[in-house]
């Protein structure tokens, strides 16, 4: 009897060893350049999105934007944004004709700087309506917080992520 349950106890760790070394494969992952985070590279093709959670107007409470898809969309050739907007408007616009921060247009003067702590992306688009100055500081863990300044409104900021474009 006591040898029968050596042999099982032999056997099921032999079983558990095999599986354990099939879990242990190397997967092949594509490393970033050397020296740069994988949030470095991102930053630096020009091909993220800026996921936003919380609306920050000025003078007014936070407001939640978790789960509402509202995001800024940068590639080399167009910044396309959908954010609301909640603030000071220094124009008059028409009742229902207000489409909140969407607007789409070719980055001027795209900027990419990084500091110890941080990267910072600047950058202008010019729509019909208006010039929107966008900064955007992101944390090393890809955390960022968003702010527009345009002409007719007040500058609001949103706090949110970045992550790669989502098709």
């Amino acid at each position: 009897m006591k040898t029968r349950n050596i042999f099982i106890v032999a056997l099921f760790s032999l079983v558990l060893l095999g599986v354990n070394a099939q879990e242990k494969k190397p997967q092949k992952q594509l490393a970033p350049p050397a020296g740069q985070t994988a949030l470095e590279t991102l930053l630096n093709s020009g091909n993220f999105e800026f996921i936003a959670n919380t609306m920050l107007p000025s003078g007014q409470a936070p407001k939640d934007l978790v789960s509402s898809n509202y995001s800024v969309t940068f590639t080399p050739n167009l910044v396309v944004s959908n954010l609301p907007f909640y603030g000071r408007s220094y124009s008059t616009i028409a009742m229902g004709k207000d489409q909140g921060m969407r607007f789409q247009g070719a980055p001027e003067n795209f900027k990419l700087s990084k500091n110890k702590n941080q990267f910072e992306v600047k950058t202008e688009v010019s729509s019909e309506r208006d010039t929107y100055k966008i900064l955007l500081s992101v944390s090393k863990s890809g955390n960022a917080t968003l702010s527009i300044a345009t002409n007719d409104r007040g500058i609001v900021n949103y706090q949110g992520e970045v992550v790669t474009i989502q098709k």
